[in-house]
């Protein structure tokens, strides 16, 4: 692997691993704020709204936690394989 690529692929990866933590984040806002704790007795509307708030939060925990981990184990192997590489 030329450094140029190698640079580019860590640089890559790097990304997907920066993209799943705002996502991830994004998704604890939709579980912890928006969703919140549930109500005791609510109302039609508000049990709606509660679980349309609750499935988007963990949609997204869910696709940010996969992505980061794609991007951290591409990271690792890329690291690996640059370790691996003879000095000369």
């Amino acid at each position: 692997m030329k450094d140029k690529t190698g640079s580019m692929l860590c640089r890559l990866a790097e990304a997907v691993l920066l993209a799943g933590g705002i996502i991830v984040l994004i998704g604890l806002y939709y579980w912890i704020v928006k969703a919140g704790i549930p109500y005791q007795d609510p109302p039609l509307e508000l049990q709606i709204r509660y679980a349309v708030n609750d499935a988007i939060g963990m949609t997204l925990l869910a696709a940010g936690f996969k992505t980061a981990f794609c991007g951290g184990a591409l990271r690792l192997l890329l690291w690996l394989a640059g370790k691996k590489r003879p000095n000369g």
